[in-house]
């Protein structure tokens, strides 16, 4: 960890942000909305994961969005690309060694709710790690055993809340399901994530959350939802049809987290 953030530490010439995101599919974009940016490749940091999904990049871009100090990590690792869900844990311990303390995620999710339509933007309250897998697996310390039940920061969340109120953005909430991906899930399955509480499924996030969390930073996370779960419209699903729809949502969102990070993460 100490070369990641030795690194990190270099490349960001006396810069000391408070605050990071982590993009997923739709909001590549971002990026360019950055003041006085600087940009660092994965690949020139120890640690950091080599994403090989369509729309995601693979850098940190780091600089001023709506006024205020950010870190982005536009693009991650995901369980289903190395059988490893800790594999963002080098990044993520790179953060919090440089002084993150916040951290929202966002991804691509399919809706279990048929007024959640693509183009929506959900505010995650709540997770189910359906994966069988955990990113603490192998962690010999007793720190592995992470209390979850505020996995979500209440505070953060309420800054979402008034930033899409203040936007006039509409924002739905709910529970996301980790799946492991990479094959979409049946309609059987979809089934059952509903019976179980779910509102969206996905096959990221959940590792991170966690791993944040063991590290002590303060999480918030959004979905943009990119298509009804399998079987709600009889239609075969596609990761086309994710690059496609990402886009719409991540105009939603991006809205809210400017307003957001002007208006302050803090309840």
């Amino acid at each position: 960890m100490k070369a990641s953030v030795d690194a990190l530490t270099e490349r960001l010439k006396g810069r000391m942000p408070k605050t990071a995101l982590v993009l997923g599919s739709g909001l590549g974009d971002l990026v360019d909305e950055i003041g006085n940016a600087i940009r660092i490749p994965y690949g020139e940091l120890p640690g950091f994961p080599k994403s090989g999904v369509t729309g995601h990049a693979g850098q940190i871009v780091a600089g001023d969005l709506a006024g205020v100090p950010v870190l982005m990590l536009a693009g991650r690792a995901h369980y289903y690309e190395h059988g490893d869900a800790a594999a963002m844990r080098p990044a993520l311990e790179a953060l919090a060694g440089i002084g993150i303390e916040k951290l929202i995620l966002t991804n691509a999710a399919g809706s279990l709710e048929p007024d959640m339509l693509p183009g929506s933007v959900m505010l995650i309250t709540d997770h189910i790690n359906f994966s069988g897998t955990n990113p603490l697996f192998g962690e010999p310390s007793d720190r592995r055993f992470v209390g979850l039940t505020e996995a979500y920061d209440a505070g953060m969340r309420a800054a979402f809340e008034r930033a899409a109120e203040a936007t006039a953005t509409v924002l739905h909430k709910g529970v996301y399901m980790w799946f492991s991906g990479p094959s979409f899930e049946t309609p059987a399955e979809i089934r059952m994530a509903r019976l179980m509480g779910a509102h969206a499924v996905g096959m990221s996030t959940v590792p991170e959350v966690i791993l944040a969390r063991f590290l002590g930073l303060r999480v918030a996370a959004c979905s943009v939802i990119t298509n009804l779960a399998a079987g709600m419209t009889g239609a075969e699903l596609s990761h086309d049809e994710t690059k496609e729809m990402a886009p719409l949502g991540g105009k939603r969102l991006a809205t809210i987290l400017k307003r957001m990070l002007a208006d302050g993460l803090d309840g």
